[in-house]
């Protein structure tokens, strides 16, 4: 990577420090050293965008959609090249990399027509001789807070919409993954937009997160990480009774039922499980299995997991690449011992994997016998680790999925449609699945959980809005007709 720095108001910047940035397939690789910016970095970077978002909001909706389309194009146009790089720093297997750069650039392109949506409403006063206008405008300046699993699509699911909209952008990326952050913003620092709009800031959540969340300078905040961070930024902007959009944490429980095709409810669950090598947000780490066919697909999971190809995310072949980092496959180790230590048994799995490379490879876990006040049950592990509890009928299955205090998605699989759409309707999750995988969304409608999975306004699609625009209602006196 040329860039290795901060982007702040139109410009490249070396950072007040730097640090190492190693590929979890093989350590040895020194992706780059990238820059930390320091507290007087960030403050420039809010007072730019301050001083840029006007003008963006006044170039107008034609201007904003043909800077969105061209991001768009160059992400889809460059997917291999930059899927590349997010597989080798965050350590997904490359057809998933190339995946997710795509998507990231349909985000781009989705709200570049967006831009040319009709935003306003007309209303009838109820008294004579006035007009109504509703109308959305920016709320100013968004700070983004990415995490690292999706380094690319997650920051271009909340950069797209909020320059969409007409606001300007400070992003902290996660420290895990900048040369994908420094590859994303290449490519907007080139697009014919205003000095400052758009602003990278990377460093630890400690200093420059605390920092960026306690700003004043800041009108809304979106962010996705953990439940922890969550509460801690909420408790933060209150103070300045800062616009606020969380996704946290999950939970999410997929229901096998006695009718279900077994062979496809066991490739929906070892996907949607291990895909990502576990860590994503949508995941499924609690399969909740008919007493009636619990053996028989436990059987078969295992022999999945097993059959699976744990190796460098950038060889052919590879199904599950690495976890992101040392910290991580740590974290993910102590929850096999947690899950033993509660009485769970490990059928397959829950091991440190030597490979040619060193890596923080791991082999995909499933646990069964497990009950769902066990903390393998209530925690979100974000590991490729999955626990099975036995149901013996439709209610109970459902009592248990509902029993969480996550609440992002959630899956059945049965040949009923009368099971099926009373799980719909009773599951408390933003997101159902019916014969699917928890994991996979789209990116016009939208997405968001209940309980501890989210707070604020959804994410994706029309929904966006809500969150990146504050309403406008102006009276207006028509006036006597000529």
């Amino acid at each position: 990577m040329q860039n290795t720095g901060l982007y702040i108001d139109g410009r490249w910047e070396d950072g007040a420090s730097a640090i190492e940035n190693r590929n979890p397939s093989d350590i040895s690789d020194l992706i780059g050293e990238y820059g930390q910016a320091g507290a007087d970095q960030l403050d420039a970077a809010l007072a730019a965008a301050r001083r840029a978002q006007g003008a963006w909001w006044a170039a107008g909706i034609q201007k904003r959609h043909d800077v969105l389309m061209a991001i768009g194009a160059e992400l889809m146009a460059r997917a291999d090249e930059i899927g590349r790089i997010v597989s080798r720093e965050e350590g997904k297997p490359l057809a998933e990399g190339k995946g997710e750069v795509y998507r990231a650039g349909q985000f781009f392109t989705y709200f570049a027509a967006e831009c040319l949506r009709n935003q306003g409403d007309l209303a009838e006063s109820v008294r004579p001789g006035i007009e109504i206008d509703v109308r959305r405008e920016p709320v100013g300046v968004v700070a983004i807070i990415s995490p690292w699993n999706f380094p690319v699509a997650t920051p271009a699911w909340k950069i797209a919409p909020a320059l969409a909209f007409g606001n300007a952008v400070v992003w902290k990326p996660a420290n895990l993954t900048p040369a994908s952050a420094v590859a994303l913003t290449e490519i907007i620092a080139r697009q014919d937009i205003p000095a400052g709009l758009f602003n990278l800031v990377t460093g630890p959540g400690r200093e420059v997160g605390q920092r960026l969340i306690e700003s004043r300078g800041v009108d809304a905040i979106t962010f996705t990480g953990s439940v922890p961070v969550g509460r801690g930024i909420a408790a933060a902007a209150i103070r300045n009774m800062t616009r606020v959009q969380m996704e946290m944490g999950s939970k999410n429980p997929m229901v096998i039922m006695d009718d279900a095709d077994l062979d496809l409810a066991v490739a929906c669950a070892s996907g949607a499980a291990f895909g990502g090598t576990g860590q994503k947000c949508t995941a499924a780490s609690r399969l909740i299995v008919h007493s009636a066919i619990h053996d028989a697909f436990v059987e078969k999971l295992v022999k999945a997991a097993e059959a699976m190809k744990v190796g460098h995310a950038l060889e052919a072949g590879t199904q599950l690449g690495p976890v992101v980092s040392a910290g991580q496959l740590q974290q993910n180790l102590d929850y096999i011992g947690i899950g033993k230590a509660e009485g769970a048994e490990l059928l397959t799995g829950g091991t440190r994997l030597e490979r040619a490379t060193d890596g923080y490879f791991m082999a995909p876990a499933v646990f069964a016998g497990t009950r769902n006040d066990m903390r393998i049950n209530r925690e979100e592990m974000f590991a490729p680790i999955t626990c099975v509890m036995k149901a013996d009928s439709y209610d109970e299955a459902l009592a248990i999925a509902n029993d969480s205090d996550f609440g992002l998605t959630a899956g059945i699989m049965t040949r009923s449609l009368a099971r099926a759409s009373h799980f719909r309707a009773n599951m408390r999750a933003g997101c159902v699945m019916v014969n699917l995988p928890t994991a996979g969304t789209d990116y016009h409608v939208p997405f968001g959980g209940r309980g501890a999975s989210s707070f604020g306004p959804r994410e994706q699609g029309t929904y966006a809005a809500e969150f990146y625009t504050t309403v406008k209602t102006a009276y207006v006196a028509a006036g006597e007709p000529a």
